[in-house]
């Protein structure tokens, strides 16, 4: 077949040939039209998508809850810092007490003396002591570090110091 049969079979055909172009340059376009209208309609989603309840634009809204995660973030690592200040703080405070009441003379009736131990959690502190007599009332601070005292520990004091110490964790 050559280029003269080709044209004179086209010519002879020629009204069938533009119908059946004219079919499918009208098939194209009614797709055309479809494609427009899903794209129109996909810009409308996307632009309600990108625009917020108060007209903020999506990227403004994200950078603002950015910004909002970082302060969150600032202020947790802040509450973490004084939370451990105070825990340091709190080591130091007294959390530990022992109490022995005690008679300290025969002839005396009630347990009216005292041994009160008072620790932070390394076990120092004071032992307060207060021995009740008859003509008068004697009190004793002794200082104790690390679980002892430099002084001698009447057996009431020893046992407040104990009891303190039973009292909760070391650090």
């Amino acid at each position: 077949m050559d280029i003269q049969e080709i044209t004179k079979f086209a010519l002879n055909n020629i009204i069938p040939i533009l119908a059946g172009l004219g079919v499918i340059a009208v098939i194209l376009l009614a797709l055309l039209i479809n494609l427009y209208m899903k794209v129109s309609y996909m810009k409308k989603r996307y632009r309600k998508m990108m625009t917020g309840a108060d007209g903020a634009n999506l990227e403004r809204m994200l950078i603002g809850h950015l910004n909002e995660i970082q302060e969150v973030s600032d202020e947790n690592a802040a509450i973490k810092r004084e939370n451990e200040r105070l825990d340091n703080l709190l080591q130091l405070a007294i959390t530990r007490v022992g109490v022995v009441r005690f008679r300290a003379f025969d002839d005396m009736g009630s347990d009216l003396s005292y041994a009160v131990a008072l620790l932070d959690s390394y076990n120092d502190g004071v032992i307060l002591t207060s021995i009740f007599g008859r003509e008068d009332s004697r009190s004793y601070v002794k200082p104790v570090e690390k679980g002892q005292s430099t002084y001698q520990l009447m057996p009431e004091e020893q046992q407040a110091l104990d009891e303190a110490m039973r009292k909760g964790t070391t650090a």
